[in-house]
């Protein structure tokens, strides 16, 4: 009984001690605790710098990879160029796209005009206008338009005699080959006078008048020209358009070979390429009244071709067109059409065959006689000579004759023709 009560009075006072040591313990780590927790608090944070994740380190670095000043400069530069060479190329693009949309209908409009005018003057409507309007532009190698007056009836004839072909065959020569042939002349100054009357007589006979809204006159050759290179290209789509004289004589198939072999340049401009002195003195051929324009006396033209005959490429002709109202005309066809390409990139072609001028010397005589002395001064060239009439006898003396064109004239009642070089 003793035992046991002095086992229980024991476990009281170990019981307390234990408490007291317990709660000492817990004093102890709460304050530990608390002295850990401070310290943890009361570390600065530093300025500019915040504690960030291991994912959003990762970007952080992946971002500043990418921010080095030279890598983004080179990256700037690079897509700037490329972007400022797209650009460019979308708006070249669209530029030819407006500029060709703008040509045509400015064609259109001017075929609309012609047809117009032709109407409220109360003449009939011309198949190449009727053709223009009822169906699509068909395409065509060349536009050869001979330069002709009223007076040169007897040129007119001898050409439809000679090198241009009549009737079905010309619509024939139209319509496989592609070749549109037609003496362009304008007007009198008396509107429906004589002369007039005449050529339109004329041109209801043979059908191959191309009629310009121009007042004839020898000044007014460089006039004239602009408005047959515009009226031209209103009417046919082609890929050259030729000028040529009413005394020039041409050998089609070789002029449409010559054409052909520059038929992928846009801008070509094809002839006897020459630069003659500029006239400044009064009363003499040719003289330049805008002589002073050129530089001091003695000096020389430019250099352009002949007016005898010559090519342009359709975006030329196109060029004329579109502003014919704004280029200037010197007293001189040639030079004036010379003129309207410079500050063009235009492609000049000297070709010695288009050469078609009557050797100095020869200015009479018979037709045997000026054959030959040009035979001695030329050689050979494309044969054509034989295909015109009166001259069969004598060409077969000469044997076969090449060239490219040539010179009718018609002095004292007979036919005298001059050949011209091929070059080599």
């Amino acid at each position: 009984m003793k035992m046991s009560l002095k086992s229980r009075g024991e476990l009281p006072s170990r019981s307390v001690i234990s408490q007291k040591w317990t709660l000492l313990l817990c004093v102890g780590c709460f304050c530990a605790g608390m002295l850990f927790t401070n310290r943890m608090w009361a570390v600065p944070e530093y300025k500019g710098i915040t504690r960030t994740t291991s994912v959003e380190a990762e970007k952080l670095k992946l971002v500043s990879e990418g921010c080095d000043p030279k890598t983004l400069q080179r990256k700037f530069v690079k897509r700037d160029s490329n972007d400022i060479i797209g650009e460019v190329h979308k708006t070249h693009h669209a530029i030819q796209t407006l500029d060709k949309t703008i040509s045509n209908l400015e064609m259109e409009l001017a075929a609309a005009r012609a047809a117009q005018e032709s109407i409220v003057n109360g003449s009939p409507i011309s198949e190449d206008l009727q053709t223009t309007e009822s169906s699509g532009r068909k395409r065509y190698l060349m536009v050869v338009g001979i330069n002709t007056a009223f007076s040169s009836r007897k040129r007119r004839d001898s050409v439809r005699s000679t090198w241009m072909p009549q009737g079905e065959k010309r619509k024939k020569l139209e319509e496989e080959k592609g070749i549109i042939i037609r003496f362009v002349i304008g007007h009198s100054a008396t509107s429906g006078g004589i002369l007039d009357r005449a050529i339109e007589a004329e041109d209801k006979k043979h059908g191959d008048f191309l009629r310009l809204e121009h007042v004839e006159g020898y000044l007014e050759l460089s006039a004239k020209t602009k408005i047959y290179f515009a009226t031209a290209v209103a009417l046919w789509d082609a890929e050259f358009y030729v000028k040529v004289d009413d005394d020039v004589h041409v050998n089609i198939a070789t002029l449409g070979e010559t054409l052909v072999r520059h038929r992928k340049k846009p801008l070509v401009y094809i002839g006897c390429m020459k630069s003659g002195p500029v006239l400044a003195q009064k009363g003499v051929r040719y003289h330049e009244p805008e002589h002073w324009k050129f530089g001091e006396a003695g000096n020389k033209y430019f250099r352009h071709a002949t007016g005898q005959l010559y090519a342009i490429s359709k975006d030329l002709a196109r060029y004329i067109s579109i502003n014919q109202h704004v280029l200037h005309k010197y007293a001189n066809e040639d030079v004036s059409l010379g003129s309207w390409f410079i500050g063009l990139d235009v492609e000049h072609i000297d070709d010695r065959r288009l050469c078609c001028g009557t050797p100095p010397g020869i200015v009479s005589g018979k037709p045997r006689q000026a054959m030959f002395v040009l035979l001695h001064l030329i050689g050979a060239a494309v044969e054509f000579a034989g295909h015109l009439r009166g001259l069969r006898r004598f060409t077969d003396d000469a044997g076969k004759v090449r060239m490219l064109c040539g010179m009718l004239s018609f002095k004292g009642g007979s036919l005298q023709f001059f050949q011209t070089q091929e070059g080599r």
